[in-house]
């Protein structure tokens, strides 16, 4: 029977067991658990839900853009985008590496969610926004380059869902077996 961990990943932490000498924090010092790996990437500077197995064709069908899986973020965004930005991201935008499929995009409330460490720059001149973003790609910081092309750059971003997988009732650097 195949092994599926969901993480609740913390800013800073890398999705790799170990980085030999640079001090950067690793999954291993949240998850004691032999022969599972992380199925897909999330970076450094993201949080949330990653999903680590010890099958290698779970992680394929989790990981790879053929299988077009369903990724969904919370992401707060510099400024407010008006309702052209965020139908720009429901149509696809056109980046350096080619277009991206049509996502799902929506203004929502603040979430509630755990402090972040270190905390988002605040500015009292410059106005932030949350948005869900749901998108079945999964290209190199493709959320962050989509919102920074309709002019609004990610403050933060947490990735919430992954197919049928969520974050729902899991606190920050915790882990669960689904």
């Amino acid at each position: 029977m195949a092994r599926l961990i969901l993480f609740n990943k913390p800013h800073g932490v890398l999705c790799q067991f170990s980085d030999e000498g640079s001090g950067r924090p690793t999954l291993s010092e949240y998850i004691d658990v032999p022969g599972v790996y992380p199925a897909g990437r999330l970076d450094r500077d993201s949080e949330g839900l990653l999903l680590l197995t010890d099958d290698g064709k779970l992680q394929a069908r989790i990981a790879d853009p053929r299988y077009k899986k369903p990724k969904t973020y919370l992401v707060q965004v510099e400024g407010s985008p008006d309702d052209a930005a965020i139908d720009a991201l429901r149509r696809g935008i056109t980046l350096k590496d080619g277009p991206t499929l049509p996502a799902e995009a929506r203004r929502i409330a603040p979430p509630d969610l755990w402090l972040r460490d270190p905390p988002i720059r605040f500015r009292k001149s410059v106005p932030d926004t949350w948005i869900e973003l749901t998108i079945t790609e999964g290209r190199n910081r493709q959320v962050r380059r989509m919102t920074a092309h309709v002019g609004h750059p990610t403050l933060r971003l947490v990735r919430w869902r992954i197919g049928d997988w969520s974050l729902d009732g899991l606190a920050l650097g915790s882990w669960r077996e689904a």
